[in-house]
């Protein structure tokens, strides 16, 4: 398989990002593993890793203060386009995400974004079920204590 160039893109706001300074750790038809350091400089997170899983419609990232403390986890519920001919993935970012604090606070971000984007046109209905219905998986799998599989895989290559 040839590695990958990989794309963040957005809705709101609207931009598709080269992430060309993602290291790949590991590429396979059902995962990928990414370490990162920040696009820009911030003062909250600083570095951390990425697991994309396009067959699940997540990306899940542990990130990591600049002195390389666990900040939280990040979960993205996504779409991937896959160009085979190009060798490139883009995430497509669907708004919702969830947010998992190392004492295991969970916190669900942006389903009013999700909402505007539906209302303006930028997604349909059918891509507002599939997010919410990753959605709606992704916390069964965090409230039942299964998180721990996402995690394995990105600690398997810290």
């Amino acid at each position: 398989m040839k590695e990958l160039a990989i794309y963040r893109k957005r809705l709101i706001p609207n931009e598709c990002i080269l992430l060309k300074d993602d290291v790949i750790l590991h590429q396979s038809e059902d995962k990928i593993v990414t370490s990162w350091q920040t696009l820009h400089p911030r003062k909250d997170f600083d570095h951390g890793y990425s697991l994309y899983l396009p067959h699940e419609g997540l990306k899940i990232s542990k990130f990591y203060r600049a002195d390389n403390s666990l900040l939280y986890w990040y979960c993205d519920i996504a779409d991937y386009v896959y160009d085979e001919a190009n060798a490139t993935l883009t995430t497509v970012d669907l708004l919702a995400d969830v947010i998992i604090m190392p004492d295991g606070f969970v916190k669900v971000l942006d389903l009013d974004e999700l909402a505007d984007a539906l209302s303006v046109g930028l997604i349909d209905t059918e891509t507002m079920q599939r997010a919410l219905t990753r959605l709606n998986a992704l916390l069964n799998c965090v409230y039942r204590d299964e998180f721990v599989v996402y995690k394995k895989m990105i600690e398997a290559y810290e």
